[in-house]
C-alpha cells in the first residue's frame, strides 16, 4: 500500500484533501483512481488506510477509513544530527539515508573547513518525506537552517548530550562511548571534508556536554562517517532493539 505523509488530522470517516503534487503522484506516477487505497501517516494520529473518493490534476480526495498503527506513546528517537553540508547529490543521499536510520532533526553547520554551498532546505524536506514513507517510520525529520558551529554551541541545551566525532583518532571508541549514555535526547556531530581545525577540537574537547569519539582507523568521507556514527548509536544507545509493529 502506497504511504502518504499528510499533515491534516486523521481520523475515522475524516475527508482529507490533498493538493496538485500529491495528487500528480497517485494519478501519473502510482496510477490510481477513485476507490485505490492509500496509507496516510504523521506522528500525531498514526497511520490509516485511505480511500480515494476524488482526483483530478488540480487535487485528490482522500476518505479516512481504519487505523493501521497508533502513534507511539514514548514517541521516536529524540537525535540530532549536526553535520557540515556537502556537495549536493550526497547531501541528497545523507538526508534520505539518516531519515531512515532515525534521525528527528537535521542541524547543518558552518565549520571553519565547510566549503560554501547553498543548501535548499525544501528539496531536502522533500528527501527526508520520501525515506520516511519508504522506511515506515510515522514521523518526518525536522530541517534547520544553518548556522555557525560557534553559534550553536554557545546556546547548546547542557540537558542533551553532544557526541562529536573526531578524525584525529585520539578519541574512544564510539561504541564505549554511546554505551554510557543515559536514555533520552541525544546528538550526533559530524565535521566536514579536511575535518576540524584545531581550535574547534579544543572548544569541543572542553565542553561539559561533548563526548568527542572515534570512528575506526580509517579515514572516512563525511556521508560514510555520519551513517556509521548513526548505526553504532542506534545500535548501542538508540531504539534498534525494538521490534517494528506494523
Amino acid at each position: 500500500m502506497p504511504r502518504l505523509y499528510i499533515m491534516a488530522h486523521l481520523a475515522p470517516a475524516a475527508t482529507v484533501e490533498l493538493k496538485a503534487a500529491h495528487a500528480h503522484y497517485l494519478r501519473s506516477v502510482l496510477r490510481l483512481g477513485p476507490g485505490a487505497t492509500v496509507a496516510a501517516f504523521n506522528a500525531a494520529d498514526g497511520e490509516w488506510s485511505c480511500r480515494i473518493a476524488q482526483i483530478s490534476k488540480a487535487g485528490a480526495q482522500l476518505n479516512v477509513e481504519q487505523r493501521l498503527r497508533q502513534a507511539d506513546p514514548d514517541g521516536e528517537p529524540d537525535l540530532w544530527l549536526l553535520f557540515a553540508p556537502i556537495k549536493r547529490a550526497r547531501l541528497d543521499w545523507l538526508v534520505e539515508k539518516a531519515t531512515e536510520l532515525g534521525v528527528s532533526a537535521f542541524l547543518p553547520v558552518w565549520t571553519a573547513h565547510t566549503q560554501p554551498e547553498r543548501i535548499n532546505l525544501e528539496r531536502l524536506r522533500a528527501r527526508a518525506i520520501e525515506a520516511a514513507e519508504q522506511s515506515e517510520r510515522l514521523s518526518v525529520p525536522e530541517i534547520q537552517r544553518p548556522e555557525k558551529l560557534d553559534t550553536l554551541l554557545k546556546a547548546w541545551p547542557a540537558e542533551r548530550p553532544l557526541v562529536a566525532c573526531d578524525e584525529t583518532g585520539s578519541a574512544e571508541p564510539i561504541c564505549e562511548a554511546a554505551a554510557r549514555l543515559p536514555p533520552g535526547p541525544a546528538a550526533l556531530l559530524v565535521g566536514p571534508e579536511g575535518g576540524f581545525d584545531r581550535r574547534e577540537l579544543d572548544v569541543l574537547g572542553k565542553l561539559p556536554f561533548v563526548t568527542r569519539v572515534g570512528l575506526g582507523p580509517r579515514v572516512l568521507r563525511a556521508e560514510t562517517a555520519v551513517l556509521a556514527a548513526l548505526a553504532v548509536f542506534q545500535a548501542t544507545a538508540g531504539d534498534w532493539r525494538r521490534i517494528r509493529t506494523r
